[in-house]
């Protein structure tokens, strides 16, 4: 009779206290279909969400524009139109400088570690929710962003330092990147990236901001612009992470916490990985014939980023934000020591 009746309430107890129900998240991403870091989000990363949280965690990430414009995916998340967001703070630096200085401080930062320890450890984080709270409303909650690439500068002849840089024609991103070149004496050059291969081959520019350097050269890039700068001396694009926050608030604090894991252990098994495959590149280009793969002395890398820090500084006075950023940016890197006082 006694086990009868502990069998019963276990039942009782199983019948009042239902399964965790499933969660599938909504996610827009800065990316294109098939390209290296959805690939690996879709075919590793997904899983490993699953399995941690037994299945009760799922989430769907959606190509750059799938659902809305790629500059309005923030009012889409406050909104609730999709769950969360993907992205780079670049694309929202027409609502303000703060977000081009978040975005890709030009010249910062030696490696993607320094810039994601930046957000993980220091400032970034709270920095950019003050952000997004500033200018989109209190309706999204940061997870988590920094680089995790640095992009190479493909160069048609080579620019082996600073002083070399003086009158080159470089394609460049309208805003912060044309200010930094155009600080130490190179002609920014405006163009869309679809047109960057036949400005090379044309002579309309010297050398391109582009992208890392495994996809410069899956783009055929080298072939044509054969003394890329590697590693490189400029690019490092901030990612983020965020939810809109009555999704994030309505999760178990058990699930919150997976989340925020699985997202900080992908993007730092993605950063190895690319850094892999640029090296991987790096040394197979170095073999090709007429090819140099260009390194700058860290004296250059230090006197670009002192020039770079003039149009930091002009950037910095165009708003109350734009200064907040500037100052956390400026704090962390004089701590590690890219930036003199």
């Amino acid at each position: 009779m006694k086990f009868r009746n502990l069998a019963a309430g276990a039942l009782a107890l199983a019948i009042a206290v239902p399964a965790s129900a499933e969660t599938t998240l909504r996610i827009q991403t800065a990316q294109n279909a098939g390209d290296f870091v959805l690939t690996r989000f879709n075919e590793i990363w997904l899983p490993k969400l699953e399995a941690m949280s037994a299945g009760e965690l799922n989430v769907e990430l959606l190509p750059i524009g799938a659902v809305i414009p790629h500059r309005e995916t923030p009012r889409a998340v406050s909104a609730g139109i999709i769950d969360g967001q993907m992205t780079t703070a670049n694309y929202f630096a027409g609502q303000d400088a703060a977000f081009a200085l978040f975005g890709d401080l030009i010249a910062a930062y030696d490696s993607p570690d320094q810039g994601q320890t930046f957000c993980r450890n220091d400032k970034g984080r709270e920095v950019l929710q003050t952000l997004y709270d500033n200018h989109f409303g209190d309706n999204l909650q940061v997870i988590g962003c920094g680089p995790y690439a640095r992009e190479a500068l493909v160069v048609t002849d080579p620019i082996r330092t600073l002083a070399d840089m003086k009158g080159k024609k470089i394609r460049a991103p309208e805003g912060l990147a044309a200010e930094v070149f155009r600080e130490v004496g190179a002609v920014p050059v405006s163009l869309p990236f679809s047109e960057v291969y036949t400005a090379l081959e044309t002579g309309l520019v010297d050398g391109a901001d582009a992208s890392a350097l495994v996809n410069n050269e899956a783009l055929g890039l080298h072939s044509i612009a054969k003394s890329p700068i590697y590693p490189g001396i400029h690019s490092q694009a901030v990612h983020s992470f965020s939810l809109n926050k009555k999704t994030w608030e309505a999760l178990s604090e058990q699930h919150r916490t997976i989340i925020e894991v699985w997202y900080n252990a992908a993007y730092d098994d993605i950063r190895r990985a690319a850094d892999l495959e640029d090296r991987r590149t790096a040394a197979e280009l170095a073999t090709r014939e007429g090819i140099e793969v260009v390194d700058w002395s860290a004296e250059d890398r230090q006197a670009f980023r002192a020039a770079a820090a003039v149009a930091w500084e002009r950037a910095a006075q165009q708003s109350e934000d734009a200064a907040m950023v500037f100052e956390a940016q400026q704090e962390y890197l004089r701590l590690i020591g890219l930036l003199e006082d």
